[in-house]
């Protein structure tokens, strides 16, 4: 796997962020929108953000005095597609092998 699907597996690892990326699939949403249902300090909500925007997985855009966050696609379809492959792999396994060998 490569680094870049290692950080992006790593930031939805947690529950708050896949919950983020869930929200954000129906379109951008300014942070406080996004912290609101969360109900932690703003502080500990953004370092979720820092991470998810760290992998790839949201843009942030300031415009005035509110931060707009978006999707990123690019890095859902990268995981997609290797967790296809994954999947491609173990089910060409046949029956009654295991999953090493």
């Amino acid at each position: 796997m490569t680094p870049h699907l290692d950080i992006c597996f790593a930031a939805l690892a947690d529950p708050t962020r896949r919950a983020v990326i869930e929200r954000l699939v129906s379109g951008p949403a300014s942070v406080s929108d996004l912290a609101e249902p969360h109900g932690m300090a703003l502080p500990s909500f953004l370092r979720h953000l820092a991470t998810l925007e760290k992998a790839g997985l949201v843009r942030s855009v300031k415009k005035g005095r509110v931060r707009m966050c978006s999707l990123e696609a690019g890095p859902l379809l990268a995981m997609q597609g290797w967790l296809a492959w994954q999947r491609e792999v173990w089910e060409g396994r046949g029956p009654g092998q295991s999953p090493g060998g």
